[in-house]
């Protein structure tokens, strides 16, 4: 690979707000970046060295723009695999490898994987229609997901009664045993070309209940010892037993019997790794950079308690977006703001965080309650 200066061209599929937070760990690294996005507008359009607009699924255009790269990377999974298996043959490096989002891509296959591999997951059975959801041996509630194309809550839907099933989804989907679950938590493992993994702590998330997104983040979990031991060790043998270069996000249930169920992966920076960009000593975007360029994995241990709060856009309003309670929630100490550059708004879009840290754990949880009552995305 080339060294360190402007002739190496990282690529980037996904112009995103996870692209952006990327690029800016990447301008330390001295790294010349290029994204493609659908969206003329996009997060990255002003901060990457080249930006180009079109489609991330239509083989050609991804074939070509990965042709102009010497490593290509994602920050969303909805990108044409074809391509990136050519670009491999071709001698392109794409990490995570195409192998290991194409099986991200489908939940059935990611299902299929947990089950191969003997990794804990809630109990499932696939259909290929609305149709099957009535021959399905599934008892309510239960949850149904599609295979394919669900993200940030989409593509999910609680079944829970026959009365449901005329508004269930009629396209290839798996069924999910419905968890009485505690919390979910997760951790973020790293894993190099040469094969070094370094977890970082587990989180603790609480979820929009209308959006189905993460909206409040602990880190570190307060969890017991064996519970947390117990999570490192599967989101490493995740990792390991895909063989994935990058980083990768592991989701998962913790039950009221003390548990750990996969929920789901993600093999890109993810949303409950915001809160390293300065709860860590090394931020999950360093993290993924060090991995896809084969460097020494960072420190990964904790500053500080840092508490992430989502910037959603509130319910009623889309429009140019404006940010009310800016100025009170900066008068406290340790608070961080980290807008998308987002120009609209719209009810639930990701608009940006706050990460808040403090060495008092509980005074860092009230004060990111504060920023959750007083920060509101309007227009």
């Amino acid at each position: 690979m080339k060294a360190f200066y402007s002739d190496l061209r990282l690529g980037i599929l996904g112009g995103g707000q996870l692209g952006r937070m990327l690029i800016q760990e990447a301008i330390n690294f001295n790294v010349s970046t290029k994204v493609l996005d659908p969206d003329k507008n996009a997060p990255c359009k002003n901060i990457t060295d080249l930006f180009i607009v079109g489609s991330l699924t239509d083989y050609e255009t991804v074939y070509n723009f990965g042709k102009q790269t010497d490593l290509l990377t994602i920050e969303i999974e909805k990108v044409n695999v074809d391509a990136l298996e050519q670009l491999e043959k071709e001698g392109v490096l794409v990490y995570p490898q195409s192998r290991v989002i194409r099986l991200i891509q489908d939940k059935g296959l990611q299902k299929q994987f947990f089950k191969e591999n003997d990794i804990p997951t809630a109990a499932f059975q696939m259909i290929s229609s609305r149709e099957g959801l009535r021959q399905a041996d599934a008892h309510f509630p239960y949850i149904q997901k599609l295979r394919k194309d669900g993200y940030d809550g989409k593509g999910v839907f609680k079944v829970n009664s026959e009365a449901d099933l005329i508004d269930a989804f009629d396209a290839p989907s798996i069924l999910e045993e419905c968890i009485d679950f505690e919390k979910e938590i997760a951790v973020i493992v790293a894993r190099n070309v040469d094969g070094e993994i370094k977890t970082f702590p587990c989180v603790e998330m609480d979820f929009n209940p209308d959006a189905n997104l993460v909206e409040f983040l602990i880190s570190p979990s307060s969890y017991s010892f064996k519970v947390l031991e117990r999570a490192d060790q599967l989101a490493r043998r995740i990792a390991e037993s895909l063989k994935i270069v990058g980083i990768l996000a592991v989701e998962m249930f913790l039950t009221k019997e003390g548990e750990i169920l996969i929920n789901e992966i993600a093999p890109r920076p993810h949303n409950s790794g915001h809160q390293t960009i300065e709860g860590n000593y090394t931020s999950q975007y360093g993290q993924h950079l060090r991995a896809i360029f084969n460097l020494p994995l960072g420190d990964t241990r904790s500053i500080s308690n840092a508490i992430m709060v989502n910037l959603l856009g509130e319910k009623g309003y889309e429009g140019l977006a404006d940010y009310e309670g800016l100025n009170d929630i900066l008068k406290l100490d340790g608070v961080y703001v980290h807008l998308y550059g987002k120009k609209f708004t719209k009810p639930f879009r990701k608009m940006g965080h706050v990460t808040i840290i403090d060495s008092d754990r509980e005074k860092a949880i009230e004060k990111a309650r504060f920023v959750q009552q007083t920060l509101k995305v309007k227009v």
